[in-house]
């Protein structure tokens, strides 16, 4: 019934979104371990969200791994790039594997409650990862690449938003692109990821919390903080 209702939503999305502003220049450094997510193949291109959450590891969500037809994306053509800004950035690296939430499909069908994975770079990147926590209470920040902004970070830090059955309901908007992208909360000094971006619903961002098959994957020393 959930899962229905949220395909409801989807299906309703207006066509008119409003887009994340761009991040201030000044304030890319600070967000370099969000990256992009490049999908390569015949006669094609694609483009998701993703942030580093330990050297070697990315989270975003199931669905921008999946190829034509629904099918598993092949690993050796996806390509994570962080910090992308206008041609230059942070660190880069061809990707070696990646593990989808156990839950996150059921015959080839997206269950969105479960839209995470976990992508493994063939090397780690000297940048800092983004922290892993619990807190779901506002103000909520999102911050990615989009399709009418695929060049240059942009974000909000000042989102309202509230639980929405097993998701979080984000009054802040996303574009094609934004999909994967972090979910923080805690504030200036404390953002910490507890979200994916998985869909936009009339006028809202949908985001699947970050759970306990996240954290267990997590690699020895990545800088998750419990609360």
């Amino acid at each position: 019934m959930i899962r229905a209702a949220l395909l409801c939503l989807l299906l309703a999305t207006p066509a008119t979104a409003q887009d994340l502003p761009a991040l201030p220049l000044a304030d890319h450094p600070q967000w370099q371990a969000v990256g992009r997510l490049n999908t390569k193949g015949y006669n094609r291109r694609g483009m998701c969200s993703g942030a580093l959450i330990a050297p070697d590891t990315v989270l975003t969500a199931a669905h921008c791994l999946a190829g034509p037809g629904g099918t598993p994306e092949r690993a050796e053509n996806l390509h994570f790039v962080a910090g992308w800004l206008g041609g230059e950035y942070a660190g880069e690296s061809a990707v070696v594997g990646y593990e989808l939430h156990p839950e996150a499909y059921d015959n080839l069908h997206l269950d969105i409650e479960h839209d995470l994975a976990l992508v493994t770079l063939a090397k780690p990147l000297d940048i800092a990862p983004l922290h892993i926590g619990s807190s779901f209470a506002p103000p909520f920040a999102l911050i990615g690449y989009h399709d009418h902004r695929p060049h240059r970070l942009s974000a909000r830090f000042d989102c309202a938003g509230h639980t929405d059955h097993a998701l979080l309901r984000i009054a802040c908007p996303v574009r094609p692109g934004n999909s994967g992208g972090p979910v923080l909360s805690g504030g200036p000094g404390t953002w910490e990821v507890t979200a994916v971006v998985t869909a936009y619903a009339q006028g809202d961002t949908l985001a699947v919390p970050v759970d306990e098959w996240v954290r267990a994957r997590l690699l020895r020393g990545a800088p998750y903080t419990s609360d």
